[in-house]
């Protein structure tokens, strides 16, 4: 069975940083990809970043483009988010999802509780 669990989210001030990271279980990171998505009140589900387990090719939202970094541990199966210079609208719940049959994040198959990450002013 697929589990993906987020931690990492908390309280900060603008300009301030968290990690926020995604304990997988249930399959193997191997020509698959995991992304991380987030929503918030009234705004549409965005995907902010996703990496392909098999070759680490990254992409990233142009909201958060040059401020957050995504990586994997295929060794410890986690993928992290580090979140630089947040700013109040990267306030959302934060997940992580799998996509089981691409490498580039096409269809999130499953994703975990989510974890809350909440940047103020």
């Amino acid at each position: 069975e697929v589990q993906l669990v987020e931690s990492g989210g908390g309280l900060v001030q603008a300009g301030g940083s968290l990690r926020l990271s995604c304990a997988a279980s249930g399959f193997t990171f191997d020509d698959n990809s995991i992304a991380w998505f987030r929503e918030a009140p009234g705004k549409e589900r965005e995907e902010v970043s996703c990496i392909s387990t098999s070759d680490g090719h990254t992409y990233y939202a142009d909201s958060v483009k040059g401020r957050f970094t995504i990586s994997s541990d295929n060794a410890k199966n986690t993928v992290s988010l580090q979140m630089n210079s947040l700013k109040p609208e990267d306030t959302a719940e934060y997940y992580c999802g799998l996509d089981p049959y691409s490498t580039n994040c096409e269809v999130l198959a499953s994703w975990g509780q989510g974890t809350q990450v909440t940047v103020s002013s």
